[in-house]
């Protein structure tokens, strides 16, 4: 998957090969925010556009905009892989917590 970043919002980028342009529509908001141009320059700009018009909109109308990431992570595992995770935490005297940080940490990496 191609990302770019801004003001700690990050996009995905495809390319449309029928259209012949790149396509990018910002994650982890509950607000569609999509972008397009035909360069990769264009694209970079209509993407910090995109963010600075929804950031402005926002304060225009006095609402909050969606923050990219909390730093909050709810999971739902099996219990066995509860058990599983919370013996290697304890075991690597840990917590769950510090130890599911590190963990998701070096899988993106």
């Amino acid at each position: 998957m191609n990302t770019m970043t801004y003001l700690g919002y990050t996009a995905r980028v495809d390319f449309d090969e029928r259209d012949d342009i790149f396509i990018g529509r910002i994650l982890g908001t509950r607000d569609t925010i999509s972008f397009h141009a035909d360069t990769v320059i264009d694209l970079k700009m209509e993407f910090r556009r995109s963010v600075d018009d929804y950031l402005a909109y926002c304060e225009e109308k006095g609402v909050s905009p969606d923050k990219p990431v909390s730093g909050k992570l709810l999971l739902r595992v099996s219990p066995q892989t509860h058990a599983a995770a919370l013996i290697a935490a304890k075991s690597a005297g840990k917590s769950l917590n510090q130890w599911a940080g590190e963990v998701l940490e070096a899988a993106v990496g």
